[in-house]
């Protein structure tokens, strides 16, 4: 196949770019490696003299056949060479987007050829990364940013929240923070995000953990003791409007399968508070009781009463004496209550809203009232 490029004499050859009969007696040949060095040699030309409008469009067609027949690495190269070019042709350009990702990255973080129509196609047509890749891409349009919330895709919403110079509109930021409840990367840079307004981190505050909770409440100068008093009042508040759940029942071989898992945790240091997070999460209840009676060396009897009490005092400051963060424990215990027939009760001191506690503190404050539980049953 013969190639035949029309360059006018009006681009003289500079140092490092071929002369014009070398470039002809490129085209002219069939090999590999003569068409990479033809595409190559061609850029170079483009990038130092930006054809004119009536030949631009013969470039782009011999530089987009060009770059579909070279390797992966000379595709490479073209693109991280393209990726600012303004002359370059388009079609050329959403082949190199819609390419290996090593390929693309470069042409998706910065090139000015790309549409919003182009993205949304490779948002719906290329891979996970080709996604977060978009997400990232600075002054994103709103459009763009649409179509990625719509999408719903945890990675790629990660990847837009932490875009500040993104065009996010203020429901686009709402519909982030609304996913940021299923969503755990997405809440720090929420904190953080320059569209977050006072109604949102209102929102946000309720499902983020301590420290977040402190940068929210120093950002927006939110009181933050009424902020956790409002949490766990909405939380008492579904609980008392739902009927009692069921406890749930499980078998005393069942039972000591868990306590011999939890043994072998133990015995390999494997243990940890996020573990018994994660047990009451999977509806492992006796897990959770011989998970948490061993890593804060009490006993499952004490676990159990303090589960079975009027008050859920003695099960935060178990919960506490372990390391399990106070920031989840209005959660957990709300789903404590749905495997334990509604026990422990609501009744006394929100306990958790005081501040946080050390963990020898904790496990005093716990036995002493297992104790006094003890001791009024006598």
């Amino acid at each position: 196949m013969t190639v035949l490029v029309q360059l006018t004499p009006s681009w003289p050859p500079e140092d490092g770019i071929a002369p014009l009969g070398e470039l002809l007696a490129l085209a002219r040949s069939r090999t590999g490696d003569d068409r990479q060095r033809l595409l190559l040699a061609i850029t170079s030309l483009c990038e130092t003299n930006p054809p004119a409008e009536e030949i631009s469009e013969v470039l782009g067609e011999v530089l987009l056949m060009l770059a579909r027949q070279v390797e992966r690495d000379v595709r490479r190269t073209l693109a991280e060479r393209l990726a600012t070019a303004d002359w370059a042709p388009h079609d050329l350009i959403t082949m190199l987007a819609l390419d290996e990702i090593d390929i693309a990255r470069p042409i998706l973080a910065a090139s000015p050829l790309l549409r919003d129509d182009d993205l949304i196609v490779i948002l719906v047509q290329a891979t996970i990364e080709h996604q977060i890749e978009v997400a990232r891409r600075p002054s994103l349009s709103g459009r763009v940013a649409d179509a990625i919330i719509e999408q719903a895709e945890p990675a790629t919403l990660t990847a837009l929240a932490s875009n500040r110079t993104a065009e996010i509109s203020p429901d686009g930021v709402r519909r982030l923070v609304e996913h940021s409840r299923r969503i755990a990367a997405l809440r720090a840079p929420l904190t953080r995000h320059p569209r977050l307004t006072d109604v949102m981190a209102e929102q946000l505050y309720q499902w983020v953990g301590t420290a977040l909770r402190q940068a929210i409440g120093a950002r927006f100068e939110l009181n933050e003791t009424d902020l956790d008093f409002s949490v766990q009042e909405a939380v008492d508040k579904a609980f008392r409007d739902s009927p009692a759940p069921a406890p749930v029942v499980e078998s005393a071989e069942f039972e000591e399968s868990e306590r011999r898992l939890v043994a072998k945790l133990r015995a390999a240091d494997q243990l940890r508070p996020s573990y018994l997070i994660r047990a009451i999460r999977e509806k492992r209840l006796n897990l959770f009781i011989h998970g948490l009676a061993a890593l804060g060396e009490f006993s499952v009897g004490e676990i159990r009463s303090a589960l079975n009490a009027t008050s859920p005092e003695a099960i935060y400051y178990a919960c506490s004496a372990v390391g399990i963060d106070r920031a989840v424990f209005v959660a957990m215990i709300a789903e404590i209550r749905l495997l334990n027939g509604g026990s422990p009760g609501t009744y006394g001191a929100q306990v958790w809203l005081r501040g946080s506690i050390s963990p020898a503190s904790a496990t005093r404050a716990f036995r002493a009232l297992i104790r006094e539980e003890q001791q009024s049953t006598v």
